[in-house]
């Protein structure tokens, strides 16, 4: 009689513990086929002619001479778009846009400015006028030329300067001069190019990492405030892509060519507004944010990072 009282009393613990099971193994199920639906709505269908100049006659590109800024003009020149590309060299930017024109059949037209100089920007404003702009890519950058402790960076004050102007004075001030015609119109893109870099911290790579934690944090505020006027900012954090900033000379599956990675990248816009742009990319996104702990991040950055310092230091002596 005893043991029958204590069965009875369990029954209704048991199945509590068995539909509270069969919730969370719904849940897990109907976030996994969600996963799945989004996942090959981002990564296999993509956006369709979204990206078309629709948006806008004109696309800017800044950076556009090299890597995936240069990458970025071909791929938004061969959907159509007349191309404003802004960078340092006159005579890169006449190279580039000479080839598009020939190849794309498209106008160009080209400011040459050095962005880690702050005064730089009427007459950007002035090149600007009159067009009518459906994408703005805000690509230039600058990082380290080799892992450095912070206090060990050569000559610090200037490079934190010169850092902050190009990779985060620079994504802001563009906005300021395109936002607003964007805004009249009620439509236009923004993409801001910051980097897995900017996700997580990464020792000796610290001020390069903090700035484009800046471009993301900036990049998805403005997204929350501008979205209901129909205009989409998206923040970029690419992985390794072989370009000439990476120094990685032989493109692999993770670390695809600029060219690739734009062509993927492009597909995610207005579907994420923060996408690391490709997927062996958002996987290793997923990886380091979500599966790693943090602590296990840093620690492996810093053993990375300290490796590649003392390889270029060595060599640099060997010279």
């Amino acid at each position: 009689m005893e043991s029958f009282n204590v069965v009875e009393t369990l029954q209704p613990a048991e199945r509590a513990l068995f539909w509270v099971g069969a919730l969370i193994t719904a849940s897990l199920a109907l976030w996994l086929v969600y996963k799945t639906i989004t996942g090959f709505r981002i990564w296999v269908l993509g956006n369709g002619d979204l990206l078309s100049p629709k948006l806008g006659k004109w696309a800017v590109v800044t950076g556009a001479t090299d890597g995936i800024g240069k990458s970025y003009a071909e791929e938004l020149a061969r959907r159509g778009f007349s191309m404003m590309l802004i960078s340092r060299s006159q005579e890169k930017l006449d190279d580039v846009a000479k080839s598009l024109e020939s190849t794309y059949k498209v106008e160009t037209k080209t400011i040459a400015v050095d962005f880690s100089e702050i005064d730089v920007y009427p007459k950007i404003e002035k090149g600007l006028a009159g067009l009518e702009i459906g994408i703005l890519v805000n690509n230039v950058g600058i990082s380290y030329s080799y892992p450095e402790f912070f206090l060990h960076i050569p000559d610090l004050e200037n490079f934190i300067t010169t850092m902050i102007n190009v990779n985060i004075t620079s994504v802001c001030q563009m906005t300021r001069l395109v936002l607003p015609r964007m805004e009249a119109r009620a439509k236009g893109v923004i993409l801001n190019i910051s980097s897995a870099s900017g996700m997580f911290p990464v020792p000796l790579l610290t001020i390069y990492s903090s700035t484009k934690a800046f471009v993301d944090f900036f990049s998805r505020g403005l997204q929350t405030e501008y979205k209901c006027k129909g205009i989409i900012i998206q923040s970029v954090l690419p992985f390794f892509v072989a370009t000439k900033m990476t120094k990685i000379r032989t493109p692999t599956l993770d670390k695809p060519t600029p060219e690739r990675y734009v062509a993927a990248e492009l597909n995610t816009v207005g579907l994420q507004d923060q996408t690391n742009g490709y997927f062996p990319h958002a996987v290793m996104g997923w990886v380091t944010t979500v599966l790693a702990p943090i602590d296990l991040v840093l620690n492996l950055g810093l053993r990375m990072n300290k490796a590649q310092r003392g390889g270029y230091l060595r060599r640099r002596k060997l010279r």
